[in-house]
């Protein structure tokens, strides 16, 4: 059984690769389309520069950047609000934003009740 190859809207990784940034946006949702034909802001710029420059460690504020086929194969660490999460660009992210893969809340797991916390608590002594 051989492993189905990935494709986008019909094209291959390769084909993906050897696109223009314009006409990847033309494949894209209304939302993402659009987003980069405004063009993107200087955050976003720069991390793309450090990305072409082949950089590694790369970190990044910008949860709004789009993944684009630059990004491919690459771990980029994203910042969740308290650190940063490391995220492993697969084709299957092409056309999400980074900030969709680096949650910003935890699970949220309690421990035993505290002093004072139920009516059974207040006949221990506090010490």
């Amino acid at each position: 059984m051989t492993k189905k190859e990935f494709t986008f809207r019909g094209k291959t990784v390769d084909d993906i690769k050897k696109m223009t940034l314009k006409e990847f946006a033309d494949m894209l949702p209304a939302r993402q389309r659009r987003s980069l034909k405004r063009g993107l802001d200087d955050l976003q710029k720069d991390f793309l520069q450090h990305i072409k420059k082949g950089k590694k460690n790369l970190e990044t504020h910008a949860r709004n950047m789009i993944i684009l086929p630059e990004m491919l194969d690459k771990t980029i660490r994203v910042h969740n609000g308290k650190g940063f999460s490391d995220v492993i660009i697969q084709p299957e992210m092409l056309g999400h934003y980074l900030g969709e893969f680096a949650m910003t809340r935890k699970k949220v797991a309690h421990s035993a009740p505290g002093i004072g916390a139920t009516r059974s608590s207040a006949s221990l002594s506090v010490k």
